[in-house]
């Protein structure tokens, strides 16, 4: 098992921490979050891909899943370490209990959500997914089952299926502000 050391906590009103399905919007909302905030922006798989030098999709073809979330999870607890940022996580850093610790000790967590039908929408045709090789559709139902609960401990839920980034955004700010 990995062992993640433990992050100082920080005011929950210090960072912003997305997380969601695929397709769900994070990577969008979160650089229109910091814009409007002056805060850092941190994509988790982005940073995970230039501290591994190489794609996720690589990641998962050349030294598998779990590698990938053990590299996940140790940079999810190095970025926490600051504060002041919006943060986009990738789907499944919720899979470990010790990130949902991690994130709920150290940001304000708010879950992107969206209808499959719309995220099979938004993320077809995308080739850096690789846990939808095959059927996309199907994948997306068969993950969105699996990780029905995984997102509950959000402080803030924002269905995202029929809103734009912008609405999102605007919705986030005025409930991150009260």
């Amino acid at each position: 098992m990995l062992e993640i050391k433990e992050c100082t906590p920080l005011s929950k009103s210090n960072n912003i921490i997305l997380i969601g399905m695929m397709g769900t919007g994070k990577s969008t909302v979160a650089d229109m979050l910091a814009r409007e905030l002056g805060y850092r922006l941190i994509d988790v798989d982005a940073a995970v891909e230039k501290e591994e030098g190489c794609t996720i999709p690589e990641l998962f073809t050349g030294k598998g899943e779990s590698y990938f979330r053990d590299a996940e999870s140790r940079m999810l607890c190095s970025v926490l370490e600051k504060k002041a940022q919006v943060i986009a996580t990738g789907g499944g850093v919720v899979l470990r209990s010790d990130n949902c610790d991690v994130m709920s000790k150290n940001g304000w967590v708010v879950a992107l959500t969206a209808d499959p039908a719309v995220i099979v929408q938004r993320v077809s045709g995308s080739d850096n997914r690789p846990l939808l090789a095959g059927n996309a559709e199907e994948r997306i139902q068969t993950i969105m089952e699996e990780r029905k609960d995984a997102y509950r401990f959000a402080h803030y839920t924002v269905d995202t299926t029929e809103l734009s980034a912008a609405e999102v955004t605007r919705l986030i700010l005025a409930h991150y502000r009260v």
